[in-house]
């Protein structure tokens, strides 16, 4: 993928009729005739960026190496029977019309449970890659529209430190990267919708912006039926977009934004009634008292904004965020246009940063809002902490949007380059820190790898035997739910256990039955 930008500039490479030393807006040898003197900072510029690409993609790598010791637990035992006895389509019929309604969020799943204990080993890396190459052309798409040209290894590296902070700087790693289940739902679903702004960026012929049109429409109608939290994310932004153009004057780019924008809403807006109306959305509203009375009652109203505020605060102070605004503040820092000038602000930026900073709010709101009724008082704390990726995505840009405006006021100044150096040292420094982190889950996901083969080999050999009741140990990971939890009460998911494993029910090897065998738990087998 070209790191390079549109206009009359060639990907990566200075623009026709240009010195090179010309697009170096930094190096005040950058003038137009001294070519040869301005190609040395140039390189090293390039060099150096492309070094401090190296952490966060060797974050991802380590990650998704160590996805190798992922194991099926919670919603994921109830998924694998039903994909390996009826395939994708008996995923998709439970899912509409008995779990939640959730079309295209079982489409997904399925496609990783077709591969059983190996699809959950082989998702992590499959989704970072996803969310790291969506990211990286977002980039390049937008700088191109902007006519921005940037150091080689640039983009990739703003994709890059959005990634390691999206799916490593979480209050609960292991839900939002290595979790299948908790991805499809809350982690991909706002990957999905950035991989639907790509038509629009690089649509130039009439018939590209009707292929734009009409992936905001599928891509609206796919997040409406995959993720509550995140149809409502995608909705706020879209009308604050719609919003934000109505000042301008119009014109083929402005009038294409709209009817993006109409666009998308109007597929999300389908989506979304087909998830409401059907049976197994239905269902888990009763099943959890998530009603809409339940939801826009002032106590659930009251409680969500408490939820909320905990949840921001926590955020906020999570520092290592603070590699976003670093990553910005280096494109800002660097970036030039096609002439090799210096770009100033955008026109509009401070109502266009008030804006987003109150689409994040709302829409984070609202997202509490509608998980509060199910998890009520624990929707802000860390084991919850994947139902914040609905909107955290958006943080995480509206952090590095920031930056990119401080690297552009600042690049004037003589503390342009400390403030570079700066910048690339906080950068390995978040990288260092995630790292640490990841290093002690991956311990703990290789113990649990080893309790749980063990436990399966066991259970196997049991059922082969013609046992139809066997003890199973809980093997719990970062807050995970397992059978028997809540002290031996809670007996799900133990029934699809049992299925998983074809017998009648499992028992807590932790509890001894008066007979020298186990104690059977009695309970029925509810889908979360």
């Amino acid at each position: 993928m070209s790191d390079g930008t549109a206009g009359s500039a060639v990907p990566g490479q200075p623009d026709a009729g240009q010195p090179e030393d010309a697009q170096d807006a930094d190096d005040p040898r950058g003038a137009p005739g001294r070519a040869g003197r301005g190609r040395r900072p140039r390189s090293y510029t390039s060099l150096w960026v492309w070094a401090l690409c190296l952490p966060p993609l060797a974050l991802l790598a380590a990650a998704a190496w160590f996805g190798r010791s992922v194991r099926p637990g919670a919603d994921d035992w109830c998924f694998l029977p039903v994909v390996r006895d009826g395939g994708i389509t008996a995923l998709m019929g439970q899912f509409y019309f008995e779990d939640n309604g959730r079309v295209a969020n079982a489409v997904l799943v399925g496609a990783y449970a077709e591969f059983q204990v190996a699809g959950h080993q082989w998702f992590g890396l499959v989704s970072g890659v996803l969310t790291l190459t969506v990211l990286w052309a977002v980039t390049v798409l937008a700088l191109r529209r902007a006519r921005l040209t940037v150091p080689r290894g640039l983009p990739l590296l703003v994709a890059a430190m959005t990634t390691a902070l999206f799916l490593f700087v979480t209050p609960n790693t292991y839900k939002t990267f290595y979790w299948p289940a908790a991805s499809v739902s809350h982690t991909m679903p706002p990957v999905l919708a950035c991989a639907a702004l790509l038509p629009l960026l690089a649509a130039r012929s009439r018939r590209a912006r009707g292929v734009a049109l009409a992936v905001a429409v599928f891509g609206g109608l796919l997040i409406g039926t995959l993720s509550e939290g995140t149809a409502i994310v995608v909705a706020v932004l879209l009308v604050t977009l719609l919003l934000l153009s109505v000042p301008a004057a119009a014109g083929p780019s402005r009038s294409l934004l709209r009817l993006w924008c109409a666009a998308g809403l109007a597929g999300v807006g389908a989506g979304a009634l087909v998830l409401i109306t059907s049976p197994g959305s239905t269902h888990r509203r009763e099943r959890f008292g998530a009603g809409t009375a339940s939801m826009t009652s002032p106590e659930s109203l009251s409680a969500s904004l408490r939820g909320f505020t905990e949840i921001a605060q926590t955020v906020v102070t999570t520092w290592e965020y603070v590699g976003a605004a670093a990553v910005g503040t280096l494109l800002g820092l660097l970036c030039r246009r096609g002439d090799g000038s210096r770009p100033g602000p955008p026109a509009r930026w401070a109502l266009t940063v008030c804006a987003a900073v109150a689409a994040l709010l709302v829409a984070g709101y609202l997202c509490t809002v509608i998980a509060y009724p199910v998890f009520q008082d624990r929707v802000s704390r860390p084991s919850a902490g994947r139902l914040w990726n609905d909107y955290l995505l958006v943080y995480v840009a509206l952090l590095v949007g920031a930056g990119v405006l401080l690297g552009l006021a600042a690049r004037r100044a003589r503390a342009a380059v400390p403030l570079r150096a700066a910048c690339a040292a906080l950068c390995v420094l978040v990288c260092l820190s995630a790292a640490v982190s990841l290093l002690d889950l991956d311990a703990e996901m290789r113990a649990r790898a080893e309790r749980w083969d063990a436990q399966d080999r066991r259970l196997r050999e049991g059922a082969a035997a013609g046992a139809e009741v066997l003890p199973y140990e809980r093997l719990v990971i970062s807050q995970m739910l397992e059978p028997f939890g809540r002290d031996g009460a809670a007996y799900w998911p133990g029934g699809c256990v049992a299925d998983y494993y074809r017998i009648d029910r499992v028992t807590d090897a932790t509890v001894p039955s008066d007979d020298g065998g186990r104690r059977p738990v009695a309970g029925g087998r509810p889908r979360r």
